[in-house]
């Protein structure tokens, strides 16, 4: 298949709001390929590149400005070079891998470029997600949408299922399920505001109630004496984690998938801000010296396959009863079964008394629904709140063009005997609150640049957040994680606003 039909399918996805059209126009391009092209082609419609991260930066795609006069590259030699590029390594691989991109990109047309750019720098933005793509698979392949779903939430990815679809129908699909050493989609928790509200959404069921830790959702395989490790979004990290590694390879079975968290503690057993954690997991610098400096520590909560069982279908309360047999107690998240809602609430405090995140609440009878937001599963984390002072606000873009938006939030400094940012949002608005601010806003403008507009600090602003980390980007030190917007605040003046030292506190910092 020619890569620029590819275009074509794109850019029809790209041109269209409506759902159906678009489903229409991915299905047509899954039928028009080769059985050996299929993966590739519902892969980058999706935005995706089987090789993950290819280690090439925007710099690199930049340089180059022949185009080919007429397409002639193939899907499937794009994915040869690409699997090039993302093998070099080593001595010289940073100029090896920029000679690939730029040959490449010569042998390409202008919309192939185009193309070719967003799916290496991961830019793809044409309205085809998951939803848009299973229902396009199983358009082009007669098969049900609901084996799809399954197929791709066990296999992880779309490209493996449209290429069974096509090979095989249904029951083809049938055959994809969980297999150790291929990640899958993990299970998601919905939210409640409170230990009462969680247990009117779980109907009154028996429950357990897991503390939620703040780490990096983990995915571990043991097969035979290899382990692999997956992040939530399936990213492989297991060369950065031997410490993890060396304790699931110590665990008494042949094969094993688990699911849990990683996160780096304090001597006290403390978590530490997210931010460590997160630094630690994401370093590409010799894990054997980072472990020395920031250790971290895996909490298994969930037991998904063991010793040639498939275990998603069975009910909580077997799946941790095996999981406490496999995994000892220093690895495993802390639990209880409380009797009612006064008892979870004693946990949660407690829990979250000790720098956790919240709980997460499960019906004991509930299965493991991958990828899925699953109705057993409810998470309820403490609203942390802060009376801000409004900075500066950016001009939106998309449905909020002409609206100001993002607004810069700061804190006093009593010391400095000002104000201090640390951080920004758009998130909670609505649309009645954008027309609003856009008036208060240009009634408070001290300095109007083409997408910043300062004003004068004088309106607060309550926000909700989840946490608060280190950060570089602002004055302050600090950024706060998810803010949201709650209200604004007429009845406080900028003088009443919350001070640094307080959202320090809050940090633990």
């Amino acid at each position: 298949m020619l890569l620029a039909e590819l275009v074509t399918a794109s850019t029809r996805v790209a041109a269209t709001r409506s759902r159906n059209a678009k489903v229409e126009a991915i299905a047509d391009a899954l039928r028009s390929a080769e059985p050996a092209e299929v993966g590739l082609v519902a892969a980058y419609l999706s935005g995706v590149l089987p090789q993950r991260r290819l280690g090439v930066g925007w710099r690199g795609l930049r340089e180059v400005s022949q185009s080919a006069e007429h397409p002639t590259l193939q899907v499937a030699e794009v994915d040869a070079v690409f699997g090039q590029i993302a093998g070099a390594h080593g001595e010289g691989s940073v100029a090896r891998r920029a000679g690939l991109v730029r040959d490449l990109l010569a042998r390409a047309t202008e919309a192939e470029q185009r193309l070719l750019r967003g799916l290496i720098a991961g830019e793809i933005r044409q309205g085809a997600l998951d939803g848009v793509m299973l229902k396009a698979i199983a358009a082009a392949f007669d098969v049900p949408e609901g084996a799809v779903r399954r197929a791709v939430m066990l296999a992880g990815y779309a490209a493996p299922v449209a290429a069974a679809a096509m090979a095989g129908g249904e029951a083809a699909l049938d055959t994809i399920g969980l297999q150790a050493g291929r990640p899958m989609r993990p299970m998601l928790a919905a939210s409640a505001p409170s230990i009462g509200d969680a247990f009117e959404e779980l109907g009154g069921a028996e429950v357990a109630i897991e503390c939620k830790i703040d780490g990096i959702r983990v995915q571990a395989h043991k097969l035979d004496d290899e382990v692999r490790l997956f992040t939530r979004s399936l990213e492989e990290v297991t060369d950065r984690l031997p410490e993890v590694v060396e304790a699931v390879a110590s665990l008494p079975a042949r094969a094993l998938v688990l699911d849990g968290e990683v996160v780096a503690l304090r001597p006290d057993g403390r978590p530490e801000p997210f931010q460590v954690t997160g630094a630690r997991t994401a370093s590409r610098k010799d894990p054997q010296q980072l472990r020395t400096v920031t250790p971290v520590t895996p909490l298994f909560f969930d037991i998904l396959h063991h010793a040639g069982a498939d275990l998603l279908d069975r009910p909580a309360r077997e799946r941790h009863a095996l999981l406490a047999e496999t995994v000892p107690s220093q690895w495993r998240v802390a639990r209880a079964e409380p009797a009612g809602a006064t008892e979870a609430q004693q946990h949660f405090e407690e829990w979250v008394a000790a720098g956790h995140e919240g709980v997460v609440l499960k019906r004991l009878d509930s299965t493991y629904a991958a990828g899925r937001r699953g109705a057993g599963w409810v998470k309820v984390k403490p609203r942390h709140t802060l009376d801000l002072v409004v900075l500066a606000v950016e001009w939106g873009s998309g449905r909020r063009r002409g609206k100001l938006s993002n607004i810069h939030l700061g804190a006093r400094d009593p010391q400095a005997g000002g104000l201090v940012m640390l951080g920004k949002t758009f998130k909670g608005m609505t649309d009645e609150m954008l027309e609003w601010q856009t008036r208060r806003f240009d009634e408070l403008a001290v300095e109007r640049g083409d997408h910043v507009v300062t004003v004068r600090p004088e309106q607060v602003v309550e926000v909700a957040f989840d946490g608060v980390q280190r950060s570089t980007r602002y004055p302050s030190g600090l950024a706060l994680r998810f803010a949201r917007v709650i209200r604004y605040r007429d009845d406080k003046s900028a003088d009443e606003a919350d001070t640094i030292d307080t959202v320090r506190a809050l940090g633990g910092l």
